[in-house]
């Protein structure tokens, strides 16, 4: 069964809701584990190890200011180790992110974590959901914000972490954690 490790960081547990989705999905179609970077930004071997041992890990922050948080930038920073060894080559990556404005800038995050696995020697996995873009669609809808290069979410910034993201968010994510479990799963089946 693949080996699916999920790495975040979450400012308020609108994120963590994100992780959990994400999670549950991966664990779904193979055996997943969820990191979460602490406020420090520190994370120790175990987690390492964790990654080292992965064929696919997904990244997860919230869009601060255009970008991940410092937190989540710290991981990688220190993911250079892993860099100079090719430790990450050929495994799957993804990425969910999490903002309180519609756009957000939560692109720019998503394009992070891709550089990131393009620098590591990871595959990426796409979202791979069809925008809900019609009348009738709405927050509730997977996919309402039309991304694709991975899971998106929105939390208003009023919203306490029960509140948001929305359940389309969610299931979003859950189906993202799938596929890439399912993909990564393909690889070592074969």
């Amino acid at each position: 069964m693949a080996r699916i490790e999920i790495i975040y960081f979450s400012g308020y547990g609108h994120t963590t809701n994100q992780a959990n989705a994400v999670f549950e999905g991966a664990q779904a179609a193979g055996n997943a584990q969820l990191w979460q970077i602490p406020e420090d930004g520190v994370i120790d071997e175990t987690v390492w190890t964790a990654l080292d041992n992965a064929d696919a890990v997904i990244f997860g922050s919230p869009t601060y200011m255009g970008g991940p948080a410092w937190q989540f930038k710290r991981f990688a920073d220190e993911s250079s180790n892993r860099w100079m060894e090719q430790a990450w080559k050929d495994k799957f990556a993804g990425g969910f992110t999490n903002s309180a404005s519609a756009v957000g800038d939560k692109g720019e995050t998503i394009n992070y974590f891709r550089t990131l696995a393009g620098q590591q020697g990871m595959l990426w996995v796409p979202l791979a959901q069809m925008p809900a873009n019609t009348l009738e669609s709405g927050p509730e809808d997977r996919n309402w914000l039309g991304g694709s290069g991975g899971a998106l979410a929105l939390s208003p910034s009023d919203a306490s972490a029960e509140q948001a993201p929305r359940a389309g968010d969610l299931a979003s994510a859950r189906d993202y954690g799938r596929r890439i479990a399912l993909i990564a799963e393909s690889k070592i089946s074969t």
